[in-house]
């Protein structure tokens, strides 16, 4: 696959400029007010298979140009970012989503196979190109199978700039990046064959092994119940190994599993250090497969500041909750005593009962006496109660948009779609669904063909994705338990919304029970091609007669991903203003392999208007259709 071309419109925001990249751990200056015009960021990566030892256990997963995680992307609002892939795995296709990047005019940019475009097959090649349309704390991360799980993901930061400034931007002296993520040792081809199993062959993926911080983490070693740090290490003696060795203490040594304090060990402990009396940007983002988090900062006051690379009404917090797909950035300012050098961060698991260690890193004072320990003398803070529901809810309602930020369309609402999530089994296998439909998806990118006039062959689009559900049916019952009336079989299904440009669009997500009994769980989604309003949460069942006017219309904030709490129900509002194939669905990794997502037709009016590179989306029917084809001609005498 080729280079995609850019629009005129692009074309005119490119000017020269350097390349700024930050390391994953490093501390940032603040961006200086004065910033360049808009430049272009090119960058060439080989997605390849490596082998790493991210928790000091070596795994075969994902990496770019040979390094876990990838490569920590830094530009400026309104620079165009340019990324030549070439997919180097011998087995499967690609694909990278650039999550939180709204591809405004770039639909087909965005990254999600068999929505906006093909997967690059093994051996090709394909070019991304969009506009950083504005400042915040992004990642991005593959949207093929379970890529993101194999850990294909890393860091995109988008500094301000005059144009776009940032409101906070003069309150801080330099800049923290944490990217989080958890860790499987079952690889994930055995994990979406579990999850594929029909009947008694159905096995769930389990709890993760390790959390890891900035890609590194400590399986069966707690950094901070150990007095010796030495007692992690797996080595008996020092880390430097003669070349030919091929002694077990080197064959550790050399696959990184020799503990965390090797020399070079890619499992190291993360140290971010800082100078007292300093306040730093601490940006957090998650890419979790399964795993929602508590971060805590040991003796110090978090500043919520940023959510989804949208500003809120600074509040003060002792820790943050932070799910798969949601991003922040706190204030935090190195206040503390003088007497203590270093403390701890601890990042652990909330909404599910924990069966992985919290993770720990450092952040350690730059003051610290000479010959003292830069390790923390004290215990790590403790995680709070992982079924603290009211705890999490108390600080995601805190969160409302800051003065300035754009209020919810004044024009009355054109739909409101209401969805049902439900996990049932179809056809014996286990499945998410949406008012009782699963996803499914199609050979052909639905953007290819809606492009080429293709999707009565390409999909079902005799009809739409079904936009509200049976009130019958009862929440708290898994649906072998409904009454016989309010049972509805689970189909699986590849249609979409078909959502016309310009119309305002209100989503009422409703949480149920999943199949076993008392079971609800939390469920963080994220909109493609959008940030949307947060209006409202609420327990129990949406009763819009009832709960609208609880809605929140004056200072919601502005997130592309939210969380629907157990039992619950979420509302948010978007304006359809961004004509593309747009995935709606739920950011934990092996429930949307099961299905739970629907799909946003939006503005396919406005389609053709759109300069759509053929390479991108011609596979499956699309390719076929693409083609001019005609009889072949005769070759002529030899």
């Amino acid at each position: 696959m080729g280079k995609p071309y850019v629009s005129l419109a692009v074309q005119l925001l490119i000017c020269c400029a350097l390349m700024m990249p930050v390391s994953a751990q490093s501390v940032a200056a603040a961006p200086s007010p004065s910033s360049p015009a808009p430049a272009t960021r090119n960058f060439t990566w080989d997605v390849e298979y490596i082998m790493w030892a991210p928790d000091c256990h070596q795994s075969v997963m994902i990496g770019i140009n040979g390094e876990f995680p990838g490569p920590t992307i830094s530009a400026n609002a309104g620079d165009l970012i340019r990324v030549e892939v070439t997919n180097s795995l011998h087995t499967e296709g690609v694909v990278i989503h650039w999550h939180g990047i709204r591809q405004i005019g770039t639909p087909w940019a965005d990254g999600t196979a068999s929505i906006s475009q093909c997967p690059i097959n093994s051996g090709e090649r394909f070019t991304y190109e969009f506009i950083a349309d504005k400042p915040g704390t992004f990642f991005y991360h593959g949207h093929f199978g379970m890529q993101r799980a194999a850990g294909l993901y890393g860091s995109l930061i988008v500094n301000g700039t005059e144009q776009q400034p940032e409101p906070f931007a003069a309150e801080y002296d330099g800049e923290l990046n944490m990217l989080l993520s958890d860790w499987y040792h079952e690889n994930v081809y055995a994990q979406a064959a579990g999850l594929d199993g029909k009947d008694k062959h159905w096995e769930w993926v389990g709890e993760p092994q390790t959390i890891l911080i900035n890609g590194r983490g400590q399986f069966g070693c707690s950094l901070g119940i150990t007095g010796d740090r030495r007692a992690c290490d797996r080595r008996k003696r020092d880390a430097l190994c003669k070349e030919g060795d091929k002694s077990e203490r080197c064959e550790l040594i050399r696959r990184s599993e020799c503990g965390p304090f090797c020399e070079r060990s890619q499992c190291s402990p993360v140290v971010f250090d800082v100078d007292p009396g300093k306040t730093y940007r601490l940006r957090i983002a998650s890419t979790t497969s399964l795993s929602a988090l508590n971060v805590q900062v040991q003796g110090h006051k978090l500043t919520v500041v940023e959510a989804d690379g949208n500003f809120v009404a600074p509040f003060d917090v002792d820790d943050i909750d932070i799910y798969s797909g949601e991003t922040y950035s706190v204030l935090l300012t190195t206040d503390q005593r003088a007497s203590s050098s270093s403390y701890w961060i601890s990042v652990g698991v909330r909404g599910r009962r924990p069966k992985t260690p919290p993770a720990l890193a450092i952040l350690n004072y730059t003051n610290s006496k000479p010959g003292r320990s830069s390790w923390p003398a004290s215990v790590p803070p403790a995680t709070p109660a992982w079924d603290n529901v009211t705890r999490s809810k108390e600080f995601t309602y805190r969160i409302k948009a800051r003065d300035g930020t754009p209020t919810p369309a004044a024009a009355a609402v054109d739909r409101r779609i209401t969805m049902l999530n439900t996990q049932d089994w179809v056809q014996g296998h286990v499945k998410w669904a949406i008012n009782h439909v699963t996803l499914s998806l199609p050979a052909t990118p639905y953007l290819g063909a809606y492009f080429y006039g293709i999707e009565d062959i390409a999909f079902d689009s005799s009809g739409e994705s079904p936009d509200g559900y049976d009130r019958r049916y009862d929440i708290k019952k898994p649906p072998g338990a409904q009454a016989p009336a309010a049972r509805v079989p689970t189909t699986a299904s590849d249609r979409v919304f078909r959502i016309a440009h310009g119309a305002v669009v209100d989503v009422v997500l409703q949480n149920a029970n999943a199949l076993e009994e008392d079971v609800s769980e939390s469920h963080p989604w994220h909109l493609h091609g959008h940030d949307f309003w947060v209006l409202g949460y609420g327990d129990g069942v949406y009763d819009h007669a009832r709960d609208s006017r609880k809605l929140d219309t004056a200072t919601p904030p502005l997130r592309n991903t939210v969380v629907l709490f157990p039992h619950g129900w979420t509302v948010l509002r978007f304006v359809a203003d961004n004509p593309g194939v747009w995935a709606f669905h739920c950011h934990i990794e092996p429930h949307l392999h099961l299905g739970m997502g629907v799909i946003f037709a939006e503005g396919m009016e406005k389609l053709r208007e759109l300069n759509v590179p053929r390479e991108a989306i011609t596979c499956g029917e699309a390719k076929t259709a693409s083609l001019s084809l005609a009889p072949a001609v005769a070759p002529s005498r030899p």
